[in-house]
């Protein structure tokens, strides 16, 4: 199979067309069975759910090649579980997740020249999302959905790569206490938009949101959950029924017990105590983990000691481990890598 003539190395985080991709449609009931297509575009009802109620869930997950040249990727039966549990929240009809990740491997194989060759820092992004397609005027479900995934080549989410960011504690609130924050639904992503673009145009990479509570808490970001490194190396990460449980911060902590040793610990994270930390990381599909060097308070900074030069250390090895994982240099836990090809 031969490669598509791209600049893998200097590829940035955007959309590629590339030659296929997944569509079910759900109608009557029941889902057809499924089919790969070229035609890239969707024509719609101008009254479908989508369109009026934001009626609309998304996954995303990589495809790479590994050291010894197949293409896989990195566990999709947990993307699919979790957009069976997005799509019970906003009524609609879950896809079954045998068929989600048979739709992924379809997509990536259908596309395997759009696959970045091992070594060049790219993968192939792929993007499962279902919406709500049928006319809705009252404010109720969509009776028709339409389950989609495609596949676009991607270069790192920061440009920097693995450079320290700065990031600003938001005013906004992301999620509130019993709303839609733990599952991967586009309402949320689209009540993040003002608060990135302000925080760009101030100069900041990302925004830390606080628990809409109380606003003493740590949540997440707009696009990423929180890693912190304690100064004596214990990995503690945020816990609130409002942050999307990553798959890539599960597995991050999974990888710092049971891999490099370290004291993990999922609990509250008081915004008063972040100042204690050693490093900080932001972790997700996107960035794998991207380390964060100062975070803006209103004026005051909370400037890790890891800086902003270089990854901290302990968030380097988790990085460095993870993606060893990922493309095949080091021996995944069973069950994390589905190979392709």
């Amino acid at each position: 199979m031969e490669k598509k003539n791209i600049d893998w190395s200097n590829l940035g985080f955007g959309y590629m067309k590339t030659d296929l991709r997944y569509v079910s449609n759900y109608k009557n009931g029941t889902w057809d069975e499924g089919t790969l297509t070229g035609e890239d575009t969707i024509t719609i009802s101008e009254c479908a759910g989508v369109l009026q109620y934001a009626q609309t869930i998304f996954e995303g997950l990589k495809a790479y090649t590994t050291k010894d040249g197949h293409i896989v990727t990195f566990r999709p039966d947990l993307n699919a579980a979790r957009m069976a549990d997005s799509a019970k929240r906003l009524e609609m009809p879950v896809f079954p997740e045998e068929r989600f990740v048979e739709a992924v491997v379809k997509t990536v194989e259908a596309n395997a020249a759009y696959v970045p060759p091992f070594g060049s820092g790219a993968s192939l992004y792929l993007r499962p999302y279902m919406f709500g397609s049928s006319p809705v005027i009252g404010v109720k479900p969509a009776e028709e959905y339409q389950f989609r995934v495609f596949a676009t080549p991607v270069g790192p989410y920061f440009k920097g790569g693995a450079k320290p960011i700065t990031i600003r504690v938001s005013d906004f609130d992301r999620a509130a206490p019993n709303g839609t924050g733990h599952i991967k639904a586009g309402l949320n992503y689209a009540m993040s938009l003002h608060a990135i673009v302000s925080a760009h145009e101030e100069g900041f990479d990302e925004n830390m949101y606080l628990d809409s509570k109380t606003r003493t808490k740590v949540e997440e970001t707009g696009g990423a959950n929180f890693l912190f490194v304690t100064k004596d190396n214990k990995i503690v990460t945020p816990k609130s029924d409002s942050i999307l449980p990553s798959i890539t911060r599960r597995s991050l902590m999974h990888v710092a017990k049971e891999y490099l040793g370290l004291e993990v610990e999922e609990r509250e994270v008081f915004f008063d105590e972040v100042k204690d930390f050693a490093e900080c990381g932001l972790c997700g599909t996107a960035a794998v983990i991207s380390p964060v060097g100062k975070i803006y308070d209103h004026g005051k900074e909370i400037c890790f000691p890891s800086g902003m030069e270089q990854m901290g250390p302990i968030t380097q090895k988790l990085r460095e481990t993870l993606t060893g994982i990922q493309m095949g240099e080091i021996e995944a836990p069973e069950g994390w890598i589905k190979v392709i090809k």
